[in-house]
């Protein structure tokens, strides 16, 4: 009876974890999409990524539900215990980047609902979406393996997104001096540049439970420095 409870245990343990990287993969497709709906003016692929976003959110209720029955029913041990607290944050780190694809999806429809100029440096934020794309995908991918050592890659790339973020809004305020007319589509365009900082910081939150998981030490708000002397 005990092997055929653990073994079922084992079985919940899979089922969700696949549940949580079938949601990642929804999501990221969704910023994908987000980030091409801007880049091309795409007012029907804009659509797409809003549409999806129902989908996303019904997706963490259920995987918050199944969480919810194996700790009732399974009394799990503290290793795993920490695992479905971790996949918990991790559901829920993935349904707000949901909500960022959502947002650069709605906020491109806006900008082809007003008209505004397409001179403005759009183009330049596929530099950082390709970094939080990337990002995501490392954390979801350390996530399957459990793997640490792909956890700190995420941790020290994350600064990369925030320097293009900071370098972006500089060229915004230039363009909005030179030219107040685009003030109006620039201040759009930097709420975009926002929503793809956030999806780097909700993969660098993955990573974080990653290490939660594995090594049992809550790293939020830790100097780098310091969670590399942890993980050893």
């Amino acid at each position: 009876m005990d092997k055929h409870i653990s073994s079922q245990f084992d079985a919940d343990l899979t089922n969700v974890s696949s549940r949580v990287l079938e949601l990642g993969g929804l999501v990221e497709s969704q910023t994908r999409h987000a980030v091409y709906a801007l880049a091309q003016f795409s007012a029907e692929v804009a659509d797409q990524v809003i549409a999806a976003e129902k989908q996303v959110n019904t997706m963490e209720v259920e995987i918050d539900a199944e969480l919810a029955s194996i700790i009732a029913r399974r009394q799990p041990t503290a290793r795993d215990l920490r695992l479905l607290m971790a996949i918990s944050k991790i559901t829920g780190n993935l349904e707000r980047v949901g909500d960022e694809a959502d947002r650069i999806a709605r906020m491109v429809k806006q900008i082809l609902q007003q008209g505004s100029p397409r001179n403005l440096p759009s183009s330049e934020l596929r530099i950082a979406s390709d970094l939080a794309s990337g990002l995501l995908r490392k954390s979801l991918d350390a996530f399957a393996r459990l793997d640490v050592n792909t956890a700190l890659v995420i941790l020290k790339e994350d600064d990369l997104i925030d320097a293009e973020f900071n370098g972006f809004v500089r060229k915004l305020v230039t363009y909005m001096m030179e030219d107040p007319r685009t003030i109006s589509a620039s201040l759009d365009l930097l709420f975009v540049a926002k929503a793809i900082e956030r999806i780097g910081d909700h993969a660098k939150n993955i990573a974080e439970f990653v290490i939660y998981v594995v090594k049992g030490a809550d790293v939020r708000h830790t100097a780098l420095s310091d969670i590399e002397q942890a993980v050893k």
